[in-house]
């Protein structure tokens, strides 16, 4: 057996019972029978403020506007879109079927970041992924870390995949020029800019474009899928799905995240606590009684994928239950995915699966007639 089909083969046994080896997300689909039909402590995102339920699609809209307005107003607005970001090509080469381009990119006003563009050959156009992360080296292989090379996986799958970094390269104080929301939020800002730089290129099929990341990335995929409903499909990669102050990790409330307050500082990272309390964005949060269960509801129906490690264990089938009901709402099932791993990093399986979800829901059908071509 390949490593490629044992991969494959394990895969079904990371995910549940009674799934076909040759599918590694069957089974990921629906949650374990301890968890299935439990919402937990959060409040459902079918319900408007005013208490009534969302029962049509067309309550629907009104009240996925309202979540959507109702974070637009705790993190602060966005700076004006950049709907066609310029692109300055630093270097070029070719190897491994794919073309490996140097960028620098418009991701703001009077910002730009530096990333790979990777291209497979032959003729377009491909569907696309975003790949966020620290820094895009990483994303490409060429970090030390390993197994985070999402999009030199990726694109070896026959997607061209745009790896991008922090803005201003320091994610504990990441770049925002004059920017008045959160740094999250600006996060998934440049993101929506990146996939308008992508949406505008020859070889990339707009319909289907990706976002992805893992961990830190894995929050930045996660509000950029969702505050950006442009993007096709979104996987996320153990980033913590919902706030959880018992997690260090699972950190939403620095200022770095969603903790940006320009009239208090916590006097240290870690954990809120009585002398080290939320501040920004998150604190009026918690006050208020919102969680990421919301965000993952602005995702549906697109596809949605949680590649669940250390911080996001199989009991965030709770949250992601809420998913379940706002697609059953909207006609639709199959559409949220969660695997599982014991520790933070990825896996080969993991990565595995994180490919086979983008393969579903990104890559062409191939016509039988396409099919029969020698």
């Amino acid at each position: 057996m390949t490593k490629l089909a044992t991969l494959l083969a394990a895969a079904f046994l990371g995910c549940g019972a009674g799934q076909a080896a040759e599918d590694p997300l069957a089974g990921c689909f629906a949650p374990p029978p301890q968890y299935a039909g439990q919402y937990g402590v959060y409040r459902s995102p079918l319900l408007f403020k005013d208490g009534r339920r969302a029962t049509t699609a067309h309550d629907w809209a009104a009240r996925r506007a309202e979540i959507l307005r109702d974070w637009n107003d705790l993190m602060g607005p966005w700076p004006p879109m950049i709907e066609n970001p310029t692109v300055r090509f630093l270097s070029q080469t070719n190897r491994e079927g794919l073309s490996w381009s140097r960028v620098r990119i418009e991701i703001a006003p009077r910002q730009t970041g530096d990333g790979w563009l990777l291209v497979p050959e032959g003729p377009g156009p491909f569907p696309a992924v975003l790949v966020v992360y620290y820094e895009p080296e990483t994303s490409v292989g060429f970090g030390k870390e390993p197994d985070r090379d999402f999009a030199r996986q990726l694109a070896r799958r026959g997607f061209v995949a745009l790896a991008i970094g922090t803005p201003g390269g320091n994610a504990w104080k990441p770049e925002t020029g004059d920017a008045l929301c959160q740094p999250l939020s600006f996060h998934a800002y440049v993101a929506a800019n990146c996939w308008n730089l992508l949406a505008r290129r020859p070889e990339v099929d707009r319909s289907r474009i990706g976002v992805v990341g893992h961990s830190y990335g894995g929050k930045w995929a996660l509000f950029a899928g969702a505050l950006w409903d442009r993007f096709a499909c979104i996987a996320v990669s153990d980033p913590g799905i919902v706030f959880d102050e018992t997690r260090p990790n699972v950190n939403y409330w620095e200022p770095w995240y969603l903790g940006a307050d320009a009239k208090e500082t916590r006097p240290a990272r870690g954990l809120p606590t009585a002398a080290n309390p939320r501040t920004g964005a998150y604190k009026r949060m918690m006050v208020l009684g919102h969680d990421l269960h919301e965000l993952h509801a602005l995702v549906a129906p697109r596809p949605f994928l949680v590649s669940g490690g250390s911080e996001d264990p199989p009991e965030r089938w709770i949250p992601l239950n809420h998913a379940l009901a706002v697609n059953a709402l909207l006609g639709q099932t199959g559409r949220v995915a969660m695997t599982h791993r014991a520790g933070h990093a990825p896996t080969p399986l993991s990565n595995a699966q994180l490919c086979a979800f983008f393969d579903r829901f990104l890559t062409p059908p191939v016509s039988p007639r396409a099919a029969q071509r020698p």
